[in-house]
């Protein structure tokens, strides 16, 4: 019998509260200055990717762990109106919730991030909710709530459920070799790869994770684009969309992991796909915060009609 998938996505990780300024320069030392803007809103690189699904149309849920503090209930209140399903976020009382200070940089968008978990315990094995994930198309994680990202990759596995991995730069960890050995889709960073594979070239990098588990990889390089690799050896690069007006380079990576994971979900040609993820990280880059310029898919549509791609080189 062919179980109703109830979510497009699940995601598992850890939420954030990302407080955000817009700076003229980062400090280096002892200093005061003023901010040019501010901004409050939910963060962290899974939920990111799951808000960006929900903006784009799919239907999706976050399993995570909160406190009952004030940061935890903006950030439960934001997935709400986001129409991300929150009843498998678990809340402990007395806890907090994870902050996370981020500086942005005015002339390029580029951004520092100060972060400060929260006391409220991470997820285990037990917290896995297996029906939930038989339930859906794509499990999303990124190695927040290990043993539990463990259990949800064994159950996916058990029901043919596909496992996306987001390798973010600077998060390498060696015991993530395990997650990635049991993910379908395998979405990192070009700073990730590098630490994972000990290669600087992107298509060895690409062959020893293609050998190790996933059937297809994908490697972002910024403004430079992402190059697209799968099991049956084809090889294709996605330039990046190049607009005026950076303001804020945060979730842009976060965002491009959702938008591709929508193309997944509706069962779309990787090229579509990679586009859509590219158009929707870009224009994402045009507000302040990792979810302030996330567009819908008709805004989507919008934008590759009437946009050239531009490759930096």
């Amino acid at each position: 019998m062919t179980l109703h998938k109830e979510f497009d996505v699940v995601g598992l990780g850890v939420s954030t509260l990302d407080l955000l300024h817009l700076v003229e320069h980062f400090p280096s030392d002892e200093t005061v200055q003023e901010s040019d803007a501010s901004a409050l809103e939910g963060g962290g690189p899974v939920a990111t990717a799951i808000v960006t699904l929900a903006r784009l149309g799919a239907k999706v849920t976050m399993l995570d762990s909160l406190g009952d503090d004030w940061r935890g209930r903006f950030i439960l209140d934001e997935f709400k109106k986001e129409n991300v399903g929150t009843k498998y976020i678990k809340i402990y009382q007395g806890h907090t919730s994870s902050i996370a200070s981020v500086l942005v940089r005015r002339a390029d968008g580029a951004r520092t991030i100060i972060y400060s978990p929260g006391s409220s315990p991470e997820l285990t094995a037990d917290d896995i909710n297996c029906d939930l994930i038989a339930r859906s198309k794509f499990i999303h994680i990124n190695g927040r709530h290990f043993n539990a990202c463990l259990k949800a990759c064994k159950t996916a596995r058990e029901h043919t459920i596909k496992v996306s991995f987001d390798g973010g730069s600077h998060r390498f960890r060696p015991e993530l070799a395990d997650l990635i050995s049991m993910s379908d889709i395998c979405i990192v960073s070009r700073n990730f790869s590098e630490e994972y594979s000990h290669q600087t070239e992107m298509e060895p990098a690409a062959r020893l994770f293609l050998k190790s588990g996933p059937s297809l990889v994908v490697i972002t390089d910024g403004t430079r684009g992402s190059w697209i690799f799968t099991e049956k050896g084809e090889v294709y690069h996605q330039p990046a969309y190049i607009l005026p007006g950076v303001v804020d380079t945060t979730g842009c990576g976060d965002s491009y992991h959702g938008a591709f994971l929508f193309g997944l979900c509706n069962g779309f040609e990787l090229k579509k796909t990679s586009a859509i993820a590219s158009a929707v990280a870009a224009l994402n880059a045009g507000a302040l915060g990792g979810r302030s310029g996330l567009p819908s898919y008709k805004q989507v549509l919008s934008f590759l009609g009437n946009n050239v791609v531009q490759e930096t080189l």
